[in-house]
């Protein structure tokens, strides 16, 4: 089976490697003519566990071009991979780069193609790019489909290779058909749902949505934690051992961050106005998230006794999670700049993301070779991403580097018990600080 990816950003080149490893012929396509030079010299652009691996190996299997004609002319399955970031001020969807690429693609199609829509796009957007296509391409014979993904940065292979789910939004058995003989033979034990092609977009934002809904809420009761004495990490447990609420997503932290979570949220909330349907939920956890930044911001100068002016601050993390180099929308990017526009010194380190948080940080902020170097006289440390070079922090090394002898772990991972021993005044979140 012949396939190309549109786009060969984080989506398309995990897929497309994914789908190679099933044994698909696909191509790469993008219009960023040094990604495509750099993927052909064997570079691997974005960080990702595992995906440089994968693409060695499936070398064979696996072409780049930045040419339409070339890409889309052969392929069975095309699938448009490209970013759908918001607009400001609405949340609304920027759908520009979708019907870009299904203008690009379109006068290109040759036989029976399936044009699936990768990219996480709003209720209505397969409808528009079908109507594109043939507009574009009276002649072409094709199905458009949709197929979201569920891919979590630092986990996307095992995640593409042993899903929860397959969606597929058809409204063609030709379709379903062919994406159904893509996907069958490689997870058996997987649920594959087709359904029609309305239902498989709200899926997608649905299923972020509710998760950054867990997420918002489990950070409000840490905050109620704070304030009346309750331990966070029990009360999450507790929440968690029920079966029906369930344990993942219930580890409060800095606030939501990344490429999907916060930006699905908004355009879900803008859905959801255009149609005239109340989404009095989804406001609040856009509200809470919000909040869940400032009151970090709030607990780091407190922490400092009220005030960081001048004040030297090492920042540990910077991208949204650990084990990838993304930083869209990463809690260190509002909490840096409100530390530093108060007169705060920020070094930071991030083992992946100083390269991109420096292209969205202020300037001023410094950037250090390792967690150590970032710490040298600093009056206070904070824990922002839970990196495992972070887990097991020499505290007495630490004490001989630290003017302040504060510790602020905004991912709670340490142990109360431990920090005691340490001789650093301990705050994380939902739990008590210990002096």
């Amino acid at each position: 089976m012949n396939i190309t990816m549109i786009g060969s950003g984080y989506v398309g080149l995990v897929s497309g490697a994914c789908f190679a490893e099933f044994g698909a012929s696909v191509t790469c396509l993008d219009i960023d003519k040094n990604r495509i030079s750099r993927l052909n010299n064997g570079e691997v652009p974005i960080y990702e566990p595992g995906l440089a691996e994968l693409m060695k190996k499936n070398a064979e299997r696996l072409a780049f071009t930045d040419s339409c004609s070339e890409a889309v002319g052969p392929a069975d399955l095309v699938f448009i991979c490209v970013g759908t970031p918001s607009l400001d001020g609405n949340g609304e969807a920027d759908l520009r780069y979708v019907y870009q690429a299904v203008k690009d693609l379109a006068p290109h199609l040759s036989g029976y193609t399936v044009v699936v829509d990768k990219s996480t796009v709003p209720v209505g957007t397969a409808r528009e790019v079908h109507r594109i296509i043939r507009e574009v391409n009276p002649d072409a014979d094709f199905d458009v489909a949709s197929n979201p993904e569920f891919l979590r940065e630092g986990a996307a292979i095992s995640d593409f290779m042993q899903p929860d789910r397959v969606v597929l939004g058809v409204d063609s058995e030709r379709a379903g058909e062919l994406l159904q003989q893509l996907y069958r033979p490689h997870m058996l034990n997987t649920p594959i749902l087709q359904t029609d092609i309305e239902s498989a977009e709200l899926i997608k934002y649905a299923s972020n949505t509710f998760l950054a809904a867990k997420v918002t809420f489990i950070n409000e009761i840490s905050a109620i934690c704070e304030k009346s004495g309750g331990n966070i990490l029990d009360v999450a447990e507790g929440m968690g051992l029920d079966r029906r609420i369930g344990k993942e997503f219930l580890r409060p932290g800095p606030g939501i961050g990344g490429s999907c979570f916060p930006k699905d949220a908004r355009a879900l909330n803008y859905i959801s106005k255009e149609l005239g349907v109340p989404s009095h939920i989804i406001n609040g956890l856009i509200e809470g998230n919000d909040a869940q930044k400032a009151r970090m911001t709030d607990k780091i100068r407190n922490a400092l006794g009220g005030e960081v002016q001048g004040k030297r601050i090492a920042v540990l993390g910077l991208t949204f999670k650990p084990d990838t180099d993304d930083v869209r929308e990463s809690p260190a990017l509002v909490i840096v700049p409100a530390l530093a526009e108060a007169g705060a010194e920020i070094v930071a380190h991030d083992p992946q993301g100083m390269k991109e948080a420096q292209k969205e940080l202020p300037e001023g902020i410094v950037y250090a070779e390792d967690a150590y170097e970032a710490m040298q006289g600093a009056d206070a440390v904070v824990l922002m991403t839970e990196w495992q070079a972070y887990r097991d922090l020499d505290f007495a090394r630490m004490a001989g580097l630290v003017r302040g002898k504060v510790f602020i772990d905004l991912r709670n991972v340490y142990d109360l018990d431990r920090m005691k021993q340490t001789g650093f005044a301990y705050y994380s979140v939902g739990r008590p600080g210990i002096a």
